[in-house]
């Protein structure tokens, strides 16, 4: 893993909750066009890390960087803007829109919702609206939803809501991807299949995924490197085999 860039690197970040230090000094590196996996029991730290690294927390201490620019100061807009989108357990989707339409909402801006360039550049704003249905279909057709466009997004099963979730995420374009418990609530079946959309999204597509998980047959499947956190410290790291071998990871799991 040497070898590789860091996309992402975190140096000593603290939070507190009142007189609970939910993360306590942390310094991690996430390596680019890898998959990474975060586990640790509940109340370890791991969604409060997701909430510091996307903005929707600030640390009290510590400093946190993407592509070596400082981003722990900045809004989560800003920092989506930079290249980080994430993906929450909860699929949070528009129920009552159409698939396609939840996926458009996905793209950070349409040039048709400015009133000047509808007035000046009408042309030009139905060329760059219809590159978006294109992309939009390409998405929809990457999670394996061909055929399902025009239904509503209710009408989906909660997996294929999942795959919604992940195609809205994509057309953002974002070059990291964290994405919290993607497979939870799932069949085996979807199960396999966001696995299977996961790896595409690294090898075909050249994005850096961090994960949250706790079903550890996933970690194993997907994650290049794990961390494991427990009680907001970072109390390992490793190859999947290796880190789910170790004694701290298997107390805390398994109780032994």
């Amino acid at each position: 893993m040497k070898d590789v860039p860091t996309i992402l690197r975190l140096r000593n970040v603290t939070k507190w909750f009142g007189g609970l230090k939910a993360v306590d000094s942390v310094t991690i590196d996430f390596r680019e066009r890898k998959i990474t996996g975060l586990i640790g029991p509940n109340g370890a730290g791991k969604t409060t890390l997701f909430n510091l690294i996307n903005g929707f927390l600030r640390p009290d201490s510590g400093e946190i960087y993407y592509r070596n620019i400082r981003i722990d100061h900045l809004m989560p807009w800003e920092i989506a803007k930079l290249g980080i989108g994430r993906l929450f357990q909860d699929v949070r989707i528009f129920r009552k829109l159409t698939v396609l339409e939840n996926v458009l909402t996905g793209k950070p801006s349409h040039p048709g919702e400015a009133l000047t360039p509808l007035l000046f550049s009408l042309h030009k704003v139905r060329k760059i609206e219809a590159h978006l249905l294109d992309e939009a279909h390409h998405w929809i057709e990457f999670v394996g939803l061909t055929g399902k466009e025009h239904a509503p997004a209710e009408s989906l099963s909660y997996g294929q809501q999942k795959l919604l979730s992940l195609a809205r995420l994509l057309v953002g374009g974002y070059d990291l991807l964290l994405l919290d418990e993607p497979t939870a609530g799932v069949n085996p079946v979807m199960a396999g299949k966001i696995l299977d959309i996961i790896k595409k999204m690294v090898t075909e597509e050249g994005k850096t995924v961090i994960f949250i998980e706790h079903n550890m047959n996933v970690v194993v499947e997907i994650a290049d490197w794990v961390y494991f956190l427990d009680e907001g410290k970072l109390a390992g790291m490793g190859r999947p085999q290796d880190i789910l071998g170790d004694v701290n990871v298997r107390k805390a799991y398994l109780g032994i």
